[in-house]
């Protein structure tokens, strides 16, 4: 874990990105600038990732620095864990005319053991012996919470300005189809020493099949094709790392019958986020909290983590991009709330060849809290939810190493307050998680 980390943050001080244009050192960035690293990493879900990210930038003459004009990030990365990631993600407010911004992304996403707690919470118990194959009980198997999924996603998210200033209209379109299957166990034990090999025995997943808790026609997945409408507030006086401003947005999300759904339902989701200068150009402090609820209709479970955006979809409550340090996709439900609140200070800038850098730590509280449980007939008949429902709580903190302000490299790690949500997490991703 620490090698990793220590070759992401060393790979990112050496490398040399030059921009296209060729002018003289400048305090302003211009032309294309690429922030190229391996994606060495690990996520406590996943396990140690590898492969390559690359985010190229365009800031033109340098008059709109530190936004820029374009960015496309690609990855390509495979994690011990069995997930993959095949990314090409567009952003820009100058392809498109009336300064309509246009945020793409063609994704192939693949897990061999996707994270799987049940629903709900603390409504179902969670168990780490169950996944341990080295304790008892005989049933124990480390794929014991896990599924199988493949996402093939191509969205379209689109925002235009409205006469109020900062207020944006959203508007979006996304292709999104789903494919759920058990751990395929046998594949996962090819090439493993006899002692080493995955305990084939019925996974939690499974178990819900057979009990009804999971359809017959929704636990090999299908199309949950996708239009958006909102508005957006956004005050920020720099995106990847704000010091100051507000960025809310109330978003509605209809899967219809017309778009060749499998499934139908609408989400409304609201998120807010502000930021406070402590000490200027230093020290900042920042907050999210955010709401997202199913309104109409019936998601099927497999939809249930994906928390809906204006800029990227993410999945929890639970893991690397909600609640650092619970279990990914603990805290899942019909409705669902939760906050991050975090101190960020950046302690060191340096300049390396007219590439503007700067260290950065961070401490933060997580926490989250199913609203409204989920569940069909079968799972409310024969599962006793007790009469509480509380919070999810996680604490931590990480570093980050950004250059041009835009490209940011970091690790966080949380602790969970609860062991029934696990024991802690390291993560090291690209950006602040808001």
């Amino acid at each position: 874990m620490r090698y990793s980390a220590l070759c992401l943050i060393g790979f990112l001080l050496l490398i040399n990105s030059v921009p296209v244009s060729g002018q003289e050192k400048q305090e302003k960035v211009t032309g294309w600038n690429v922030g190229v690293v391996p994606a060495l990493g690990y996520k406590s879900d996943t396990g140690f990732q590898y492969g390559i990210v690359a985010n190229f930038y365009n800031y033109g003459d340098g008059s709109e620095y530190p936004d820029y004009l374009y960015s496309i990030y690609t990855e390509w990365s495979r994690t011990t864990k069995g997930s993959g990631i095949n990314r090409l993600f567009f952003d820009s407010e100058h392809l498109l005319p009336a300064d309509i911004r246009i945020t793409t992304d063609l994704s192939y996403l693949t897990e061999q053991s996707l994270p799987f707690y049940g629903f709900n919470g603390y409504a179902t118990d969670y168990n780490a012996a169950l996944e341990n194959q080295d304790t008892p009980p005989d049933s124990s198997t480390q794929v014991y919470y896990r599924h199988a999924r493949r996402i093939t996603k191509f969205t379209n998210d689109f925002q235009g300005n409205l006469p109020v200033s900062n207020l944006r209209w959203i508007g979006g379109i996304g292709l999104w189809h789903t494919r759920v299957n058990p751990v395929d166990i046998a594949q996962l034990n090819e090439g493993r020493d006899e002692d080493d090999r995955i305990r084939n025995t019925q996974t939690l997943y499974e178990r819900y099949v057979e009990n009804g808790y999971i359809s017959d026609r929704e636990q090999e997945g299908g199309f949950t094709n996708y239009l958006k409408l909102g508005l957006v507030y956004d005050s920020r006086d720099n995106e990847p790392n704000p010091m100051s401003g507000i960025w809310t947005e109330a978003m509605f999300t209809f899967v219809p019958d017309f778009l060749g759904n499998d499934f139908t339902y609408r989400l409304f989701t609201l998120t807010h986020r502000q930021y406070f200068t402590l000490i200027p150009r230093d020290l900042s402090f920042a907050y999210r909290v955010g709401y997202q609820d199913v309104i109409a209709g019936d998601i099927p479970f497999f939809m249930l983590p994906f928390y809906q955006s204006s800029y990227k979809t993410t999945e929890g409550l639970g893991g690397a991009k909600s609640l650092r340090g619970i279990l990914m996709n603990r805290v899942v439900g019909d409705a669902v709330g939760f906050g991050n609140f975090e101190l960020r200070y950046k302690f060191y800038r340096f300049q390396v060849d007219n590439q503007h850098f700067y260290l950065a730590l961070n401490g933060f509280v997580d926490a989250g809290m199913v609203l409204d449980y989920y569940g069909t007939t079968a799972y409310f008949d024969q599962v006793t939810m007790p009469g509480e429902k509380r919070p999810h709580i996680s604490y931590g903190a990480g570093l980050r190493i950004a250059m041009n302000q835009n490209f940011i490299v970091g690790a966080d790690y949380g602790v969970a307050a609860d062991p029934e949500d696990g024991n802690s997490g390291l993560y090291i991703i690209i950006g602040y998680l808001f």
